[in-house]
């Protein structure tokens, strides 16, 4: 009777879940939310989590979900979309640029190579040609997963892992192409008239996607410079026209998506619209497709069948043998040594992104059986943890990439020609709880540098403010700048208070600013980690974009005064960890502090490389021309965050590089290790954003910039 009744709550959990749309709406996001949080924690993908999350809520489990729910469907078309979308929108067309060569080389291998073996393997298992064809170029392509950790290590310049990056969008390219030709050519016979007829039609939606959208985005950006959110909806409405054009054209929409994804990453490059358009990607809609994956699995079918199990050991052995393949023609092409060689590999074996969208779409236009559809979800959820497995193993014996003495010494010829004879430093002060610091910091860099400061107040005026409410504003303004004033006045410091009436609080200081001619933007610190926050952005976000000059944002726990010891944590030498050690230090000579760079490197490195970083980093920090030199020290650490972490008890201050890290789409397994710093550092912090405008990119010297995790 129990059993029974345990039957009959699913059955009718099931019609209720069918009933009311809202509830499986709510189950999604709290798997969204939850799940992979948990399997992150088991240092397993969290995309991992969402295809395990569907099959357990689906037909092979609590049977709970099915595919067909209207909400589930409609979701997760918007996803496979959006993932394809976002596949090209992370693409970095820059650094493909710089290493095509290498780049075509690798994809060319990569691709090939298993498509041949794959098709192989089809006509084995009887499929047909169109089935072997569409197999194989799910075998060439790859996902990134494994990114965080090379940049972690600081081995993203080398040219072997910059070359296996960009070729990832030749193999998504020719992936999606071998896609649209295999789903046209199902109704008519594959040919080569239809084969003619479909590139045509691929060339000339490439052409209006490419002279349409970039006029169109132009001009909408001429006439609507400032307005994000205007921008934002252009992007997601540019997005569903493109999908439109292509079914009109009867071509592959995925393929649309992707190619839209290119051409607005050129539009939007960094800005914050592309952030925002990431983040609603992947934190709501590329979930609920991974966990549709999941809802499709019959496991019980899979069991019953033997066919299933050889499938799904020769899907996986035939993927990591023909990518391993690869990498060694790769390796005596371009002579890249045996650790180059094997992280090459390591990186090219997870099959998910541009691999599951194809198998999506061959499985419902029925190309692909239930079988091979069951053994891509096994390629992807055993390729995915062993890829980050094996580069985590191989990728630590790379050397990490340092700033060239050639970048080097061009960063100090900038600095030294840009040295300012005036400093000026706005100071932004809206909570009178914190402007007393605040002051006193702009006041310590001010004096160091025989400048002036700027305390700033932005009255920010609604579009239904009345005469009143704008009186009201302005008096609390006027306040707050007379006390800035007078603190000022009492640190010895000349300050020229300002008053600016804005209806944008990030645009109002940033204009005041470049008015000023300021060379440093100090705030206080804001909410970063709202839901709120991370998808419309705050103030800080959107001056850390706007700003023409550095901007440092501040969490005083005590007086500026009483800070003695400073730590700077840095990854890798860039410009912006530059900056960092430059403020740190300009911050110490005016207190008499103490300045200690710290770097972090894997604890299985040889004592003999880190003596040599040591090295590279004393002559590196040698060359900004300080007048006391900060103190090195290198930790030996498996956890970058509870290093830094266990080194900053000692500390008063920490000054963070802000750097966004890249995202992978889908894959949910990033950590901002400077957002995790901020929410556990007890100490003071300094964040310094550097504009987005004038970072220097290591890339025209032959060194990519490498993006730190901290």
């Amino acid at each position: 009777m129990e059993l029974v009744s345990q039957v009959l709550g699913l059955e009718l959990t099931s019609q209720v879940l069918a009933q009311e749309q809202v509830v499986p709406f709510a189950v999604l996001l709290l798997v969204i939310l939850v799940v992979p949080v948990l399997f992150e924690r088991l240092r397993l993908p969290g995309l991992v989590g969402l295809v395990f999350a569907g099959l357990v809520l689906g037909p092979s489990g609590w049977n709970l979900f099915q595919t067909q729910l209207p909400v589930i469907h409609l979701l997760s078309e918007i996803g496979l979309v959006y993932l394809m979308f976002i596949a090209g929108l992370e693409q970095d067309i820059k650094q493909f640029h710089q290493q095509k060569k290498r780049s075509l080389g690798f994809a060319s291998l990569t691709f090939l190579i298993p498509c041949i073996l794959a098709v192989f393997l089809g006509r084995i298992f009887n499929f047909g040609w169109n089935t072997s064809i569409l197999m194989g170029c799910l075998f060439s392509s790859y996902t990134l997963l494994a990114y965080p950790i090379l940049s972690r290590l600081g081995v993203t310049n080398n040219q072997a892992i910059s070359a296996t990056i960009s070729a990832n969008i030749l193999t998504d390219i020719s992936t999606l192409v071998v896609l649209a030709v295999c789903v046209s050519s199902l109704p008519l016979g594959f040919n080569l008239p239809n084969l003619l007829t479909l590139l045509g039609r691929i060339v000339i939606y490439a052409a209006i996607i490419v002279l349409g959208f970039e006029w169109a985005g132009q001009e909408f950006l001429r006439r609507s410079p400032e307005n994000e959110g205007k921008q934002l909806l252009l992007v997601l409405l540019a997005i569903f026209v493109a999908l439109l054009i292509a079914h009109y054209l009867k071509i592959e929409k995925i393929f649309g998506a992707f190619l839209a994804g290119l051409l607005i990453n050129q539009i939007v490059d960094d800005s914050p619209i592309k952030e925002k358009l990431v983040f609603i990607g992947t934190f709501l809609f590329i979930p609920i497709f991974f966990i549709d994956i999941g809802l499709l699995v019959d496991l019980s079918a899979w069991v019953r069948s033997s066919t299933n199990v050889e499938l799904v050991v020769l899907f996986v052995t035939g993927v990591i043998a023909s990518k391993f393949i690869a990498a060694l023609l790769t390796k005596l092409v371009y002579r890249y040594n045996w650790q180059e060689m094997l992280t090459v590999w390591s990186l090219s074996i997870p099959q998910v992104t541009t691999t599951l969208a194809a198998t999506f779409i061959g499985y419902r236009t029925g190309l692909l059986s239930t079988e091979v559809m069951h053994s891509v979800v096994v390629l992807m959820l055993i390729t995915s943890p062993l890829s980050l497995l094996l580069t985590n193993r191989f990728a630590v014996s790379l050397s990490p990439t340092f700033l060239s003495e050639t970048v080097t010494s061009s960063l100090i010829v900038q600095k030294t020609a840009e040295k300012p004879k005036n400093f000026t430093i706005v100071v932004s002060i809206y909570n009178p709880y914190t402007q007393q610091n605040l002051i006193e910091l702009a006041a310590l860099l001010a004096r160091q540098s025989q400048g002036k400061i700027i305390p700033l107040n932005i009255a920010h005026v609604a579009a239904q403010m009345d005469a009143a409410q704008l009186d009201v504003s302005l008096q609390q303004s006027e306040r707050l700048l007379a006390k800035a004033t007078v603190q000022s006045q009492n640190l010895g410091i000349q300050a020229t208070p300002l008053l600016r009436i804005d209806d944008d609080f990030a645009l109002g200081i940033s204009r005041a600013a470049r008015e000023q001619k300021a060379n440093l933007i100090v705030m206080g610190w804001g909410q970063r980690h709202s839901f709120r926050a991370r998808l419309l952005g705050n103030v800080i976000d959107s001056v850390l974009w706007a700003a023409h000059c550095p901007v440092a944002v501040t969490r005083l726990v005590e007086s500026p005064h009483k800070i003695q010891r400073i730590l700077v944590p840095i990854e890798n030498l860039t410009s912006l960890s530059f900056k960092s050690v430059q403020f740190a230090q300009m911050l110490a000579d005016a207190n008499q502090a103490q300045v200690t760079v710290l770097h972090v490197c894997d604890r299985r490195t040889s004592y003999s490389k880190i003596d040599a970083r040591r090295s590279q980093l004393l002559s590196l920090v040698a060359h900004l021309g300080l007048q006391n030199t900060p103190e090195i020290q290198i930790i030996a650490h498996e956890n970058i965050t509870q290093a830094i972490l266990q080194a900053a008890r000692l500390y008063d201050l920490v000054v963070l590089p802000f750097i966004r890290n890249r995202n992978i789409p889908g894959s949910l397994a990033i950590s901002d290790v400077g957002t995790q710093l901020s929410r556990q550092l007890t100490c003071s912090i300094v964040m310094l954003g550097e504009p987005q405008h004038t970072q220097i990119s290591l890339t025209s010297t032959k060194v990519s910039n490498t993006k730190s995790v901290v």
